[in-house]
């Protein structure tokens, strides 16, 4: 469970003079942690928070800190519990279906950048259903969101289902990708018997 909201999480980035929208930002994460085992928080802050000076402000970062924390323990942790950051129920549908579409666009170029220097998470080698998953992430990032007014029943059924789709996917794109191993960073769990981890990727930027 995130210990931060979507709208905290925006205002810190247009604090600390990012561009780059709150559900975008944590697809990056995301995607990058799914070919990077050993990614780490000051790749993503150099991903998203272009001043230098105001990455090195620990203070306003903090909200960031619990995100990487909590997003990090999700995924590697055996509870699914691993859930898109994306705007609060109470915001418009069309809002929160545009959310949806930048946190894929976000966890898109993350996957990329961890492809880099990461030979096991090349496109060209992945297992089938990774690559499925990847090719419906891809539409609808590109989907066009038109809804009339707060949207109704169905749209918010169909909207629910598309987002448990992308948590469910998601989980099983890092599962896949990252050896058991790596499961156990920062869990405490070493002894356990798990083959080894594959090499971090080099991040690109966002900017």
């Amino acid at each position: 469970m995130l210990q931060v909201t979507f709208a905290e999480v925006a205002r810190v980035l247009e604090g600390l003079g990012s561009s780059v929208p709150a559900a975008e930002a944590h697809g990056c994460l995301v995607g990058a942690l799914c070919t990077s085992p050993d990614y780490p928080i000051e790749r993503w802050l150099e991903e998203i928070i272009p001043d230098a000076d105001l990455r090195d402000d620990s203070d306003d970062q903090q909200p960031l800190r619990l995100l990487y924390a909590d997003t990090l323990g999700a995924l590697r942790g055996e509870d699914m519990e691993f859930e898109a950051l994306l705007p609060d129920d109470d915001i418009a549908l069309a809002t929160r279906a545009t959310g949806l579409s930048q946190w894929c666009q976000g966890f898109l170029y993350g996957f990329g950048t961890g492809q880099v220097d990461n030979p096991a998470a090349k496109r060209e080698e992945l297992p089938g259903n990774v690559n499925e998953i990847l090719n419906d992430l891809t539409h609808i990032g590109r989907a066009s969101v038109e809804l009339e007014g707060e949207g109704n029943e169905s749209e918010e059924e169909a909207y629910a289902e598309v987002v448990e789709y992308v948590r469910v996917g998601v989980q099983l794109i890092h599962d896949e990708l990252i050896p058991a191993a790596a499961h156990r960073i920062e869990m405490g769990e070493e002894d356990r018997e798990s083959p080894d981890p594959d090499d971090d990727g080099a991040p690109g930027t966002l900017h």
